[in-house]
């Protein structure tokens, strides 16, 4: 039989979208964007643990965003920023509906308006009679 002691993190899907989730991963993201850093260096910059900082990275690398080089004795952490295209196109989509709705509200928000005018207009007329 085998061995069916699988833990829950080997069973989650890591992806693009849980490495953003966490305002501490988008800043390691925005960090090693704009230049290539060491393991170190990243942590330095965070009041948190460094094996709190590994755990990120790890995501981080397991999600594709950041890639691990090694460099004589250090590991630096380079952005791969091509991923952030899913989660671009994934709010694409959603930009192009709500478009779409606030065009639609616009257009029924103007057509009360005109109606409304024409309206009173009318009751205006009325009145001088």
């Amino acid at each position: 039989m085998c061995n069916q002691s699988v833990t829950k993190t080997n069973l989650m899907r890591r992806d693009v979208f849980q490495a953003i989730a966490d305002p501490t991963r988008r800043e390691i993201i925005n960090m090693i964007a704009h230049e290539t850093l060491n393991l170190n260096s990243v942590a330095e910059k965070f009041h948190i643990s460094r094996p709190a900082i590994s755990k990120h990275i790890k995501i981080l690398t397991e999600c594709g965003l950041i890639v691990i080089n090694q460099k004589g004795r250090e590991r630096h952490c380079e952005a791969n920023l091509k991923k952030l295209n899913e989660v671009s196109e994934w709010v694409e989509q959603y930009k192009i509906f709500w478009s779409q709705k606030l065009d639609a509200l616009e257009n029924y928000l103007d057509e009360l308006q005109t109606n409304t005018k024409t309206t009173k207009t009318r009751k205006h007329a009325k009145r001088k009679k």
